[in-house]
């Protein structure tokens, strides 16, 4: 009661004093209207000053020690927005205690605070969208999940919501009968918005299902894609290229072609070798005695010719005195015998993932020769270690084939037809005897 009567004893003193003030400057008429302006501006930059210097500041200290440098920034961004509504309020407030203004000036600076008052409220909305954001991507599961398009959805519809605010506002309209007045132009509306609203349904459903997350490495050659997702929004997802250029896919492009994403490869810890060697048909043999026991100098073939040695022996010995010839007996083959020398190196490899599938087996032979196919998955997923195991098992098969008689097929060169015909000796010189 007291603070009230204090109050109330301050206000009529203010008011004598105008009064007063307003007696004074009677000779001069627009004086004492252009003091009272002078005066509502003084206050609103002393508003706006105590908000920023003084509230801010403290906000700045707090947000310094509960959040991280760039989450506190862009919450400061939200308050800096909403310290701007002060001189604006302050303004409206004061304007009708201005004398002998035009009533139509005095309405619209009641409707321009107001918009004022909007936007700036709009642009405080998105801050905290922004916000938002951040704290959610600090979260573990953030990059399965991104709110990303969300949040940029809830953005369009703050700032559409303020647009009609202002129109309303400044056509003299209450919001309502604006809204059922645009309810003719909802099919324009949505002409419009097409590409919006079919990227949020894109949106939810890769955020629904998870085929597309930051970080991935996705390849789409219909857009030119092939690298690392940088950045999933509503309307676009980025995707760095291995050539460092940047591809923007349109999101709802996601969800009606089809792409490649090589996210399972990096989650099973082992990545696909599939690569053939083309082998001349010609050097399939059979092996004699003498060059099997050689053979078992390689000690992964040991138990292989041994095993083998003893299966045909007893196959052998089953056959017929009459039919105990070499066309009807089995042996053991070069190629069947570097087939399982393969196997047994891939086995032993320490870049080879033993837990995956791993198969060696030809495939059909044709022009180029016999492909013999090696498929299996190496211990890392990194594209360096990848291509290096790649290359030193091929490396080392291509280099041991001859201790088995057999040679890579290759087509013939210049150089091979030049040996066939004899023409690789040098040409004689244009002084030399005829």
């Amino acid at each position: 009661m007291a603070v009230t009567a204090v109050a109330g004893t301050a206000a009529a003193a203010t008011m004598q004093w105008l009064d007063g003030l307003e007696t004074t400057l009677q000779p001069y008429p627009w004086a004492y209207p252009l003091l009272m302006l002078a005066v509502l501006g003084l206050a609103a930059w002393l508003a706006n000053f105590v908000t920023r210097r003084i509230l801010l500041r403290g906000l700045q200290r707090v947000l310094g020690l509960l959040a991280g440098e760039g989450e506190a920034r862009v919450r400061l961004r939200v308050i800096s927005r909403l310290a701007n509504v002060v001189p604006a309020l302050v303004i409206s407030a004061g304007i009708g205690w201005v004398p002998e203004l035009p009533p139509a000036l005095v309405a619209f600076v009641h409707g321009a605070s107001k918009v004022w008052v909007v936007l700036t409220v709009a642009l405080a909305v998105s801050h905290a969208l922004d916000a938002l954001n951040l704290v959610y991507e600090r979260r573990p599961d953030a990059r399965n999940k991104p709110i990303k398009g969300y949040l940029q959805v809830a953005k369009i519809v703050v700032f559409v919501l303020a647009g009609l605010s202002v129109v309303a506002t400044l056509a003299g309209v209450k919001m309502l009968h604006l809204i059922t007045g645009l309810g003719a132009a909802t099919a324009v509306l949505m002409l419009i918005f097409q590409d919006t609203i079919l990227s949020l349904v894109a949106s939810v459903q890769i955020s629904g299902d998870g085929r597309v997350r930051l970080g991935d490495w996705i390849e789409m050659p219909s857009q030119n894609a092939d690298g690392d997702v940088i950045d999933i929004a509503l309307h676009t997802v980025t995707v760095q290229n291995w050539d460092k250029t940047v591809t923007t896919i349109p999101t709802k492009k996601l969800i009606s072609e089809s792409f490649k994403n090589w996210r399972g490869m990096q989650e099973s810890g082992g990545r696909r070798i599939k690569r053939a060697l083309y082998l001349d048909q010609s050097s399939v043999r059979f092996l004699n005695a003498r060059e099997q026991a050689d053979l078992r100098r390689f000690a992964l073939l040991r138990g292989y010719l041994a095993d083998k040695e003893r299966e045909l022996a007893e196959w052998n010995g089953r056959l017929a005195p009459d039919d105990a010839l070499p066309v009807n007996a089995r042996r053991v083959t070069n190629l069947g015998t570097f087939r399982i020398y393969v196997q047994q190196y891939l086995r032993k490899h320490p870049g080879i993932n033993q837990d995956m599938t791993q198969l060696v087996r030809q495939l059909q032979p044709g022009s180029t020769g016999l492909p013999l196919e090696i498929y299996c998955f190496t211990a890392s997923v990194a594209w360096a270690v990848y291509e290096g195991t790649q290359s030193d098992i091929f490396d080392h098969l291509m280099a041991i084939l001859p201790e088995f008689g057999l040679r890579v097929f290759q087509e013939p060169s210049g150089a091979d037809f030049r040996t066939l015909l004899g023409t690789d000796a040098p040409r004689p010189g244009p002084d030399a005897a005829s």
